[in-house]
């Protein structure tokens, strides 16, 4: 009875279960007296302790999960009860022979591996924990993005059969025209075979098509250049290549009057007298007055220094106070003038909106200066090497030295010079110089056996 009513107890306690088990069993229904144990100890505890109704309330909770997936209690009425509303007349239709046979009864040995309990399985915690889950997903959802583009992995490429081109018949109508004398022969085989053994050379980079420079290869000479030039052209060619020797001229004294000496550095009589009598001359011992005098007045000043420092004084409450208001007014007026900043922006739209277009303009105009120098550029000589390109001079004649007639004309200049500075000017060649000569070993003075005789 003891038990029986210790079960009842565990039933109620718990919030609306319903046991499956009947309670009215023989254990429950013996009558025993209950032993009298001393409980003070937990090896007592453990051996007369009474748990039954314990396991025999979890045994019902596994049973009704068993059977009905969950607690009866917990059960809407629709799944447990039905309304029996009479027979439900229903005209069977006859079966076949097929259906009735052996196919429509499930095998035995399937219906022994059916689950029997209504309990989900448990997750396995520890398959979602696997080393490297996020990369492999990351991998899975990338190849599967691949597929659903239509490109397949790596592994999976040989194995997809190429689709093969239908040959050409003899008798199509359609095929194409083959000319038995022209010149070319067309291209049947593969592109990578005929790469491979050097037939098709490799498509040439397109930035090797582009000229390094857009200057002419051939330049035509100014009209005041030629044997009977007009007056005015001349005189034209004549002043620019008189602003190039000016040019020229500037630099040469510009870098003289660099590397020129410093008149103020030039020597005098006295500098050359000092250099000559020193070391010969002692010089006198200043007197100790003047010598000693600053650092004894330095002295002085470190006694008069040195001295216990003033301790500050410790704040008071007062003062603290008034710092703290001191620091929140001058918050406040910062907050406050940030205020009226923002508002007083508002009025000033318009001109902001004009300061705005101004700057468009200005970098609209810096974007065409750009460009124009970057195409200026392109007809300027780039530095190829460690030299710059240097012009050469221009081929021009006085007015006393221009002839009448090409049977009177004086040769000048050089083509192959000509050409040279062309091809420099035009970037296909760096700017070089003539090679110097440097000697590998030192020059090496030797006596010889006569000339020590003499001597």
């Amino acid at each position: 009875m003891a038990a029986a009513r210790r079960h009842r107890r565990v039933a109620a306690s718990q919030p609306g279960f319903i046991p499956l088990k009947s309670d009215l069993d023989g254990k429950s229904l013996s009558i025993g007296r209950r032993k009298r144990v001393n409980k003070n100890k937990k090896k007592n505890w453990n051996k007369y302790s009474d748990i039954n109704d314990v396991e025999e309330f979890l045994d019902d909770v596994r049973l009704q999960e068993r059977a009905t997936g969950g607690l009866i209690a917990d059960k809407t009425d629709e799944s447990l009860f039905f309304v029996d509303t009479g027979t439900k007349e229903s005209v069977l239709e006859p079966a076949s022979s097929e259906e009735t046979g052996k196919k429509s009864k499930p095998l035995r040995i399937d219906l022994i591996l059916q689950p029997t309990s209504n309990v989900a399985p448990p997750k396995d915690i520890l398959a979602h924990q696997r080393p490297n889950a996020k990369k492999e997903r990351r991998i899975a959802q990338k190849i599967q993005k691949l597929t659903d583009m239509g490109v397949l992995p790596r592994r999976k490429r040989p194995q997809k059969v190429p689709v093969k081109e239908k040959p050409i018949i003899s008798k199509d109508p359609d095929r194409n025209f083959y000319d038995i004398w022209s010149a070319g022969s067309p291209e049947t085989a593969d592109p990578y075979y005929l790469e491979q053994t050097k037939k098709k050379l490799v498509k040439r980079p397109e930035k090797m098509n582009e000229k390094p420079s857009l200057l002419p290869a051939v330049e035509v000479i100014a009209p005041g250049g030629s044997y009977n030039p007009d007056f005015l052209s001349h005189q034209a060619l004549l002043l620019e290549a008189h602003e190039v020797e000016v040019t020229k001229l500037k630099a040469e004294t510009k870098l003289a009057r660099k590397l020129a000496v410093n008149k103020k550095e030039f020597a005098t009589q006295e500098t050359t007298f000092k250099e000559q009598i020193e070391g010969l001359v002692e010089e006198g011992e200043e007197p100790e007055n003047e010598t000693e005098g600053p650092e004894a007045v330095a002295d002085a000043d470190e006694d008069e220094a040195v001295g216990p420092t003033a301790q500050q004084e410790k704040k008071t409450e007062k003062q603290r106070k008034r710092e703290k208001d001191e620091r929140i007014k001058e918050l406040q007026k910062k907050a406050a003038r940030q205020m009226i900043d923002s508002r007083q922006q508002l009025f000033k739209l318009r001109s902001i909106e004009t300061e705005l277009k101004k700057r468009e303009q200005k970098t609209k105009m810096r974007q065409i200066k750009r460009k124009t120098q970057q195409e200026a550029q392109k007809t300027l000589p780039r530095r190829l090497g460690k030299l710059k390109f240097q012009a050469p001079d221009l081929d021009v004649q006085l007015s006393d030295e221009l002839a009448g007639s090409l049977r009177t004309l004086k040769p000048e200049g050089s083509v192959l010079k000509d050409r040279f500075k062309s091809l420099q000017k035009r970037n296909l060649i760096e700017p070089r110089e003539r090679a110097k000569f440097k000697r590998k070993h030192k020059l090496k003075y030797v006596e010889k056996r006569d000339f020590k005789e003499i001597k």
